[in-house]
Formats: structure tokens, C-alpha cells, sequence
């Protein structure tokens, strides 16, 4: 028989058991629907964590206070200017800014309440922080005193149709400090464009004002963290090394390409985990080839003595089945990738993250089907390809 024969007699027996072949499909194609489903959406969140961290650009250099250690402890320290001090001087560093974050405020405007993120940073915060853009107004200049520029989230809530503040608006932010009621008035000299998140900081949602008047209402002196950059892009690495030098093992130091580096492992290892578990849906369905084939074999006993009494080898026959078993893979797995990257834009479209499904993707989730549906196979096909002529034809 040639390939050819061999094909259309494999298609002939997935036409005549339509039933069967459909619960293999069914079985193939949930698998496949999950794989693809999970992974593009953990690709999807790859790709999110990366836009946000591209907003701090490839220079910046994080230091958070403390360290983790065994057990997942943290060790307990403070950023000071003794800390940006030593930062300034490490050599490949141009520029550092502390900045006070993890407050929050309540504001009203037309008698609705909000709440914001309330950042203190200084006027170095826009040159090391390229990402962020303002859609009106200015950054802040070494005089200012009680203003503030605002994220975009802040200058228009979700649920009103029109910005309710805007660069000239005044807003009293309120909060608890040490048991205390305290509000500041700031005038509102910026609106930032819509930026999102990175490192924990969220510009959409933030109302930044000076350092001093931060650290004034929340009666801090310390820093949250500290953000450096670079003299060059080619000096990242050394101005981290240098920074972790200057400070010792009591601060955490990130750079772009590190943090994305942590990113990718973890969520590399949590596709390999849901990518598994979705997997073993495909095994499953894999048992069920090898019992539909099995009994398939059973049934066509008589045809199998037919088609060897009329010249067709046992490769032939092998052939045969396992093709049936290739076509259910290649079928399921294309249906599959396909319901899978429907479903993880639909998931997307609801956690408001895009999924990033890929081509590679839908060709290796495929590719793994089919290589799935023929190795269940094998061993039907195997004991159809040794069926004695004679006897099949006395099969009953």
C-alpha cells in the first residue's frame, strides 16, 4: 500500500466510528485547551511585569531596606541619608533620590471621598525615572512646597466621565498618623499620563508630593527605598555591584535586568507547574485512545485478515492505525490550541491583562498531541500489525 492508501483507509475508519472518534477529540482538546489557555496567560503576565519594568528604564537601580534570609525573614533596617549618601559616591552612580512610599490618603472633591497612594519624592525622581510622562503640567523644581502632581487614575476616577481635578486644582489630603487626624493642602502643578505599576508603585493611582512635605505629615524620617541610575547602560552592573559594596548585606539591590531575570524564573517555573497539571489531562486522554483502538482492532479483526490476504503488510497495517491515532491528535490539538487562546483572551479581557499566546506556542502544544495520540497507539496498531491473516478471517 502507499502513503497515500494508507491515509484514505485511515480516514475512512475515523468516518466510520464518528462516536468514538470524537470522545478521543474531545479528550485531546480539553488538554489541549488548557495548556495553551494557562501558558498564554502566564506569558501574558511576563510580558505585563516586563512593560513595568521597561517604565523604569534599563539604568535604574532599586535599594529597598533589608534582606531576606533562611526561612523567608526579613532583616530589619533603615534608609537614611547616610545610606544616599553612599549611594551618590559609589562610582558608576550619577544620581540617586530617595523616595517615601506605602502611605495613603483620603481627598473629596464634590462631596465624594477617594483614596490615593501618597508618594514624597524629589525633583531628581523624574530624570532617573524616564517612564514616567506627564499628559499636563510640570515635575517638581527644588523650591516647591505644598503641591503635588497626580496619577491618572487620581485626575479622572474609573467612574466619572471627566477629569474632577486638574494642574491649578487644590485637594486636602487626609490620613491618621500616630492616632492623629492630619490633612495637607496641596495645588496640584501635574497630571501624569496613564503609566501603571512597577516595583510596587503604582502611578496611576499616586498623588506624589515633595519629599520634605511628605515626611513632615507622616512623621517619618527614613526611606522607603531609594532609586539610583547609572552613569551608562553598560555601567548598570558595576554601579549595582558598587552600591551593594558601599552598603553591606543590610539593603536589597535591584537593577532592570536582575529583577527581570527573578521575574522570569519564578514565572517560568509556575508555566512549567500549570502547563504539567494541564498536561495530564492529555495522558488521560491517551488511556482513552489505547481502549477506543484496542476495541477497534477487536471489531475490525476480519477486515485486517482482508486487507493482508489481499497483499497488505504489517507496516502497512501499523501504518494504518497510526494514523487513525495521528489524525485525532493533530485535529484535537489544533481545535484545542485554538479554544485555548479564545479562553485566555476572554480570562485576559477580565483581569484586564492581555494574554500573549504564540505561534510556537500552538505548534508545540499540537506537535505534543499528536506525539501523545500515536504513542497510545502504538500498541494497538502493534497487535493489529501481527494479526495472522488466517486466523483473522476466521474471527467471529
Amino acid at each position: 500500500m502507499n502513503p497515500g492508501d494508507i491515509f484514505k483507509a485511515a480516514l475512512d475508519g475515523v468516518r466510520s466510528r464518528k462516536f468514538r472518534f470524537t470522545l478521543n477529540l474531545v479528550g485531546i482538546l480539553i488538554g489541549c485547551a488548557a495548556v495553551t489557555g494557562l501558558v498564554s496567560i502566564t506569558q501574558g503576565l511576563s510580558v505585563n511585569i516586563g512593560d513595568q519594568l521597561q517604565i523604569l528604564g534599563p539604568q535604574t537601580i532599586i535599594v529597598i531596606p533589608g534582606r531576606f534570609q533562611a526561612r523567608g525573614q526579613m532583616t530589619t533596617t533603615q534608609l537614611t541619608w547616610r545610606e544616599l549618601n553612599a549611594i551618590e559616591k559609589a562610582q558608576y552612580v550619577a544620581m540617586a533620590t530617595p523616595i517615601i512610599g506605602g502611605r495613603s490618603a483620603q481627598f473629596t472633591v464634590r462631596g465624594e471621598t477617594y483614596t490615593a497612594d501618597v508618594y514624597g519624592i524629589t525633583e531628581e525622581y523624574a530624570e532617573i525615572n524616564r517612564g514616567s510622562e506627564l499628559a499636563d503640567g510640570r515635575y517638581f523644581m527644588r523650591a516647591d512646597n505644598g503641591v503635588a502632581i497626580i496619577g491618572a487614575n487620581v485626575a479622572r476616577p474609573d467612574k466619572e466621565e471627566e477629569p474632577i481635578l486638574g494642574v491649578g486644582s487644590r485637594m486636602t489630603l487626609e490620613a491618621t498618623v500616630n492616632g492623629v487626624k492630619r490633612s495637607m493642602t496641596v495645588r496640584v502643578v501635574g497630571v501624569l499620563k496613564e503609566t501603571g505599576g512597577s516595583f510596587g508603585v503604582n502611578l496611576d493611582n499616586a498623588v506624589a508630593v515633595p519629599l520634605t512635605n511628605a515626611q513632615q505629615f507622616y512623621e517619618v524620617s527614613s526611606y522607603t527605598f531609594i532609586m539610583a541610575r547609572s552613569d551608562s547602560l553598560d555601567d548598570v552592573e558595576l554601579a549595582t555591584r558598587n552600591i551593594k559594596s558601599s552598603l553591606g548585606r543590610a539593603v536589597t539591590v535591584y537593577s532592570y535586568e536582575s529583577a527581570k531575570a527573578q521575574v522570569d524564573q519564578v514565572l517560568g517555573t509556575v508555566e512549567a507547574v500549570l502547563g504539567g497539571i494541564a498536561a495530564i489531562s492529555l495522558i488521560v486522554a491517551g488511556i482513552g485512545i489505547v481502549n477506543t483502538m484496542t476495541i477497534s482492532v477487536m471489531e475490525r479483526t476480519r477486515e485486517i485478515g482482508v486487507l493482508k490476504a489481499l497483499g497488505a503488510k504489517s507496516r502497512d497495517v501499523l501504518s494504518m492505525f497510526l494514523s487513525e491515532a495521528m489524525l485525532t491528535g493533530v485535529f484535537g490539538g489544533i481545535l484545542g490550541a485554538a479554544l485555548g487562546v479564545a479562553l485566555s483572551d476572554m480570562i485576559g479581557r477580565v483581569i484586564n491583562m492581555a494574554a500573549a499566546p504564540s505561534l510556537a506556542l500552538g505548534v508545540e502544544v499540537v506537535t505534543f498531541a499528536a506525539t501523545t495520540s500515536m504513542v497510545s497507539g502504538i500498541y494497538p496498531a502493534w497487535r493489529a500489525a501481527k494479526l495472522n491473516p488466517v486466523e483473522a478471517l476466521r474471527y467471529e
